[in-house]
């Protein structure tokens, strides 16, 4: 990445959370993984020009049957810059999909990331 802020401290960004929603009325039916994964493919990292679930920067997806969501994500760097802001981007996105309850994302820097985790359609855009 570029512009890396290195006075960033990973302790300090390890285990943010960002929530976004509510939770779901009794009887309605969840959004789908698949749908849920959709959504994440429209999250892109500002500097990276293909999106977070490709990247391979969700570790855990959780549906719960009550439509609550739970994500674990990573970044590519714990001193990205945007450690503060994308776990909260992504929590408002998902929860803006019909049929999910309250969104919980959480950041975590283990495993680090590494480029191993990148879909095929990853590294092609990228050129690798």
């Amino acid at each position: 990445m570029n512009n890396i802020d290195d006075t960033i401290d990973p302790t300090e960004t390890e285990g943010l959370n960002s929530t976004a929603g509510e939770p779901l009325p009794a009887g309605v039916t969840p959004a789908t993984e698949d749908e849920i994964v959709e959504k994440l493919k429209e999250c892109f990292d500002p500097e990276i020009p293909v999106n977070i679930y490709d990247l391979g920067l969700i570790y855990d997806l959780k549906i719960h049957e009550t439509g609550d969501v739970d994500v674990v994500m990573t970044l590519t760097a714990p001193a990205c810059p945007v450690a503060g802001s994308m776990p909260p981007m992504v929590s408002q996105a998902v929860s803006d999909l019909p049929n999910t309850g309250k969104v919980s994302v959480t950041l975590t820097w283990d495993p680090p990331w590494s480029m191993d985790l990148m879909s095929e359609d990853a590294r092609l855009a990228l050129g690798f």
